[in-house]
Formats: C-alpha cells, structure tokens, sequence
C-alpha cells in the first residue's frame, strides 16, 4: 500500500527481455538508505517488487497484466520515473490510499500554467468514468492529486509547483501517457450496491453520491 507522495525521480537505467516481460533497471539514491530485495516500490504507480539492487539502483521484473495495462510496456531507458516505497503503519497518509494497480492509461491532452500552479488535462478510459468525482482522489503515475473538473471521462487536475517540481509530471507533454488508478473505495462501494441491488450496471456519479451523503 501507497500513499501517492513521490519521494524520488528516478532514471531507468536499463531494461532486458526476460520470459513474458522486462527486467528493469533504475537509478536511484534516496530509497537506496532503506531497500531490501522483496521490497514492494510504486514505480509511476505500478506496484513491483526488487529483486536485486546495488549502490547505484535497483532491479525489477515486469511482465504479464503490468505491461498490458499500464506505460511499462513501452518504457525506455533514460525515461524519469516516479518512486515510493510501501508505507508503514505508523506512517502519515499525506496523500490517498494507493495499491499500486494500475487501472487503465491515460492521455494528457492539455497542460497550462496558471500563475504559479499548472493545470493538467487528461482523457480517461472510458470505462473509468463511473469511478471518477469532482473533488475525488485519483492516481497519476502514482501521484495522489484531486479531481477539479470533469467533464465525462476528462479530468483537470491543479498541481501546486512543488508538486509539479518533485514529480516526473514536469517532463510531460501533450499526448504523453500515464498511469491511472481510481481511488479504490469506489470500486468496493459499488461492489455493495450492486450486491445489495442485485444489478451490476449501478452508476456510481457525483450526484448519486451526495444524495446518500458521502
């Protein structure tokens, strides 16, 4: 589990087919102080695991549903990365609760800088709508941020300049893709009510929400 507060940009290093996926290689420094082989890091917002590391990065395996639902599949070496390790039970959850399973890829399709803060526009899968609110939390290559507008499956998104500057979000242009995970209470909220209503095609919207008060 994740909260969506990046603690490092990283570099991948290098990535090598292996059977059914990638071996990756990233350059980091900072989680290299507190990092064990097993250790679960949110790399863009994808949950993997280490599976070796050296004073200069750390190894990670992608394969089978990582590369068919999320950027990894088209990684390249260079490219930044964002970086957080697992939280601790004793942790501040700072941003939102993130596991690390990727949803779906996002488009940004517009990017503005307003004064000091920027604002980020990006079409989500179609079949994510349903989970998305105005003021709801969501994901972005593992960053906690919220929802300002929607308009159907398009979010804008404000991001403060630190933020901005402590995220690989800065190196982003129109078209880039990124990871996106919906805020996974959503998800079991309609689970409960689909059950209790004995339907599976409930909306979960904004105003519906209101409505029973959440």
């Amino acid at each position: 589990m994740f909260t969506g507060i990046i603690e490092e940009i990283a570099k991948i290093d290098k990535t090598k087919p292996i059977a059914g996926g990638l071996s990756i290689k990233i350059e980091a420094e900072k989680i290299l102080t507190d990092i064990s082989v097993n250790d679960s890091i949110c790399i863009d917002g994808v949950c993997l695991t280490v599976t070796n590391f050296d004073n200069s990065g750390f190894w990670v395996d992608a394969v089978g549903a990582t590369l068919e639902k999320s950027t990894f599949a088209k990684i390249k070496s260079s490219s930044f990365v964002n970086l957080e390790r697992s939280v601790r039970l004793n942790d501040r959850l700072g941003g939102h609760l993130v596991q690390g399973h990727v949803n779906g890829i996002g488009t940004i399709s517009e990017i503005q800088k307003l004064g000091e803060n920027y604002l980020l526009k990006i079409i989500v899968p179609e079949d994510l709508e349903r989970y998305l609110i105005k003021e709801g939390s969501i994901a972005i290559n593992g960053v906690s941020l919220t929802i300002a507008e929607l308009d159907k499956n398009s979010v804008s998104i404000s991001i403060i300049p630190h933020t901005w500057q402590n995220t690989n979000l800065k190196f982003k242009k129109v078209d880039d893709k990124v990871n996106i995970e919906i805020d996974v209470l959503a998800k079991y909220v309609e689970k409960l009510l689909n059950k209790n209503n004995g339907t599976s095609k409930k909306n979960i919207t904004e105003n519906w929400l209101k409505e029973i008060g959440y």
